[in-house]
């Protein structure tokens, strides 16, 4: 990267604003606000799931970053962005994150004019440099947008630096069965993936790479956060198993030092499968659960999706916990052009047969397939004909269903399960009444069994913020 830029003119002002990213303290502002800073750069930042868009550090910026890990993330930052030109017309706008270079139509009508995907840091120090190389060039570019940048760069990373974020306490806790909760704090140590899954945004970015983190800078980065209160871990990785031996020598170290820390990660189904021989091992460093991309219960849809299990594996995976002690928490797309109202029915079935309810967040019970700009799933031949054209606002190529009663059944499930998280329903509770408004659609038609028992309280740990895109 090249010495750092020390200057004794005004110092380049950057902001680094995060919208949301699924109730965590956003590593994608504090790993570049630490880059950035090495360069003599004025850094500051924003967590709008946190906190208000204060009009006086978007006035003062002349470089304001947008991060954008996720959809979610990504359609809350389009009102940001347009109140961002209204404060502040000469700001130069940049976005990164794996959807900046997916959204790219929508974010150049809105004025952002550099996107970044990837390995983002080291392009975010590179525009720095080129906005500080030559007095007032921030200016005369900051509406001439460019082409966007993907870099897939090996770098060596650097602690991320969090101060001036929201405290580790105003976001997502670990909810264990006790009642009690305890401080998460999050990290990466890998980025990217080897695997081509069809539905993952991932993919399109990194294309089957996957890039680590330094042993020695995440655990320097958990330390501190730690001192600042966390008492369990949330890693990051797409696939924590990408890695294996990089995975198990971190979680080691860590639960040496720390020996009553507890964390979570997430790992594929193949994967779990394929070295299981480390589950007893994350089991006995303090890991608390693992988040499964399982998707699908039908051998079918697993192959269109290209996830590389078969529900006998998940079914394998399930009896390995059980008998290891470790908490599965699985997710699924429980709404995709091949679910049926009898293949959902079985789904709800086998999830309760399994004993599993408590371990899927009710939004998992009602999620549609995404379809994002440059989603391999635009390669499936069943998929094409139901899709319309591509909606850049929602950032998605809307699709429907050939039977409109499962879309009619999807919708109606999404509402209720967000009126349920807003009155903070159990997740027996919220499966329950899933199960009886599928029910009500099948009107006698067949026989239904009885609807799981409820039970008063969670079972397993789980965050308090549930996983989705």
């Amino acid at each position: 990267m090249g010495a750092p830029l020390h200057s004794t003119r005004e110092a380049l002002r950057v902001l680094l604003i995060s919208t949301y990213e699924m109730g965590r303290q956003p590593f994608g502002l504090a790993s570049p606000a630490a880059w950035l800073r090495a360069e003599g750069v004025d850094v500051e930042c924003l967590d709008l799931s946190q906190q208000r868009l204060d009009p006086d550090k978007v006035r003062r910026a002349q470089l304001i970053a947008f991060y954008l890990p996720m959809h979610t993330a990504t359609r809350i930052a389009t009102v940001a962005i347009r109140r961002t030109r209204e404060l502040n017309p000469g700001a130069r706008l940049c976005a990164y994150g794996l959807y900046a270079p997916m959204s790219q139509e929508l974010l150049h009508q809105l004025g952002v004019t550099d996107l970044v995907g990837g390995e983002f840091e080291g392009r975010l120090v590179e525009l720095t440099r080129q906005l500080r190389s030559v007095p007032g060039k921030h200016a005369d570019s900051a509406h001439v947008a460019v082409p966007a940048q993907v870099s897939l760069d090996r770098q060596h990373f650097m602690v991320p630096d969090r101060s001036g974020l929201p405290a580790l306490k105003s976001y997502a806790h670990l909810l264990l069965p006790d009642g009690s909760r305890r401080v998460v704090g999050y990290t990466e140590a890998s980025r990217g993936c080897k695997h081509l899954c069809r539905h993952c945004p991932i993919v399109p970015v990194y294309r089957g790479q996957f890039r680590i983190v330094q042993r020695d800078v995440v655990l320097e980065d958990i330390r501190r956060q730690i001192a600042c209160g966390a008492q369990h871990i949330t890693f990051g990785d797409p696939d924590f198993f990408n890695g294996p031996a990089h995975a198990m020598a971190t979680v080691e170290s860590l639960h040496r030092e720390f020996p009553r820390l507890t964390y979570d990660v997430t790992i594929k189904i193949e994967h779990l499968l394929q070295h299981a021989r480390h589950l007893p091992t994350l089991r006995d460093t303090g890991c608390t659960f693992v988040t499964s991309a399982v998707e699908a219960l039908d051998d079918h849809v697993l192959n269109a999706l290209q996830k590389g299990h078969t529900r006998a594996d998940f079914l394998r995976v399930v009896e390995l916990f059980e008998q290891t002690g470790l908490v599965l928490s699985p997710t699924f797309v429980a709404f995709h052009p091949w679910t049926t109202l009898q293949s959902y029915r079985e789904f709800l079935e086998t999830i309760a047969a399994l004993g599993l309810i408590e371990n899927l967040a009710p939004v998992q019970l009602c999620l549609r397939l995404l379809i994002p700009s440059g989603s391999l799933m635009l390669e499936e031949p069943e998929i094409r004909p139901l899709l319309g054209d591509f909606d850049a606002a929602k950032l998605t190529y809307p699709w429907r269903h050939p039977d409109p009663p499962v879309d009619a059944l999807q919708a109606r499930l999404e509402k209720l399960v967000h009126e349920l998280s807003h009155r903070n329903a159990s997740r027996h509770s919220a499966f329950d009444q899933v199960w009886r408004t599928l029910e009500a659609v099948f009107d006698g038609e067949t026989a239904f069994p009885p609807p799981p028992a409820l039970i008063s309280r969670s079972t397993i740990p789980y965050l308090t913020e549930p996983w989705y895109c």
